[in-house]
């Protein structure tokens, strides 16, 4: 599991011998059953984590009706950050949608890794700058795509989650009713 994350991290930054040791020690392993919440609402998010197996749901709650906004699987980092380096209450939820294998690094620890990994900041940056961009990529798609824009966006970047994910979460991942978007689906597939 960890020469997983030690890959993606050294495909941004150099990683020596001594600082291989430094991150094997500061991030632990967890494991999260179907169902699990890594995050729930209104508690403070302690943990980034490295998805080694899973994957994860971020979705918010509106009087009841949940609304999904993100999905993280293998090789991907899972995290509220608005909660995380506020070290405030979320009102986001990251749930679990099968069983999931995660690295975790605490708040306190990821201050060590930035303090003792030479490029630790510069990784941390790069991380951060990502996880802004396709948070201004999501913001646009949802004030300006179509419901069947969404759905096709979502089957470009997650066309190996299809099988994974539940029509239910695809359909408040494209912010239609399961109906609406078996209606999408339709006119998506019967295209000439």
């Amino acid at each position: 599991m960890i020469k997983s994350l030690l890959n993606s991290i050294q495909n941004l930054i150099t990683l020596s011998p001594e600082e291989i040791g430094v991150v094997t020690a500061l991030f632990k392993e967890k494991s999260y059953k179907k169902g699990d919440f890594f995050l729930e609402e209104g508690r403070i998010c302690k943990y980034a984590g490295f998805v080694a197996k899973g994957l994860f749901r971020y979705y918010t709650n509106h009087d009841g009706e949940e609304k999904t906004y993100a999905f993280s699987q293998e090789n991907d980092f899972v995290c509220n950050y608005e909660s995380f380096l506020s070290q405030k209450p979320s009102s986001k939820i990251i749930q679990a949608l099968e069983d999931c294998d995660v690295l975790i690094i605490s708040y306190a620890d990821l201050q060590t890794f930035y303090t003792n990994i030479r490029e630790g900041e510069r990784f941390g940056r790069m991380v951060i700058e990502a996880v802004f961009l396709q948070l201004l990529k999501d913001i646009n798609s949802f004030y300006t795509e179509t419901p069947e824009l969404r759905y096709d966006r979502f089957l470009k970047n997650h066309a190996d989650l299809q099988q994974r994910i539940s029509q239910y979460h695809i359909a408040s991942f494209v912010g239609v009713k399961p109906q609406s978007l078996s209606r999408i689906r339709k006119r998506f597939f019967i295209k000439p």
